[in-house]
């Protein structure tokens, strides 16, 4: 189906699609910093994964990725709240952006991802940068 210029314009300017496209791109930074921290330990004790392929295999359905599953589903809401973009609100977007903000919460007593989390924040530079930039995207006013 064809974008009308008129559509693709509100999809350009439409501040609370840019809010929500940045989360998702902040997360999706995360995301892979922390695929690549799981992946470098894993092949530390498992042994070198051979292709990308695996990896994405590793990570869809291995136990010792699945934490990071939350962190994929959350980028999936935002995929399905930016496709149907015409009924977007403040108040949608601010829940998201409340549940981005809880669930990037580390935890060194707590459980799950919060516990695994704050695990990779410890051993992997590139996840604490990671984490930075989304944390500021997250402070960021909703428009």
């Amino acid at each position: 189906m064809a974008i009308s210029s008129k559509q693709a314009c509100v999809r350009e300017t439409n501040p609370l699609r840019q809010t929500l496209i940045d989360v998702r791109h902040g997360l999706l930074g995360l995301h892979k910093s922390l695929i690549v921290a799981e992946q470098l330990t894993f092949e530390r004790i498992y042994g070198r994964i051979d292709s990308t392929g695996q990896l994405l295999q590793l990570v869809m359905n291995d136990p010792w990725f699945t934490w990071l599953h939350p962190l994929s589903n959350m980028v999936v809401r935002i995929d399905e709240l930016l496709d149907n973009e015409e009924n977007l609100n403040v108040e949608e977007v601010a829940a998201i952006v409340i549940e981005v903000q809880a669930l990037i919460r580390p935890s060194e007593q707590g459980d799950g991802f919060e516990r695994s989390y704050y695990e990779a924040l410890q051993r992997a530079p590139d996840v604490v940068m990671a984490h930075c930039e989304i944390k500021k995207l997250l402070a960021l006013p909703i428009m």
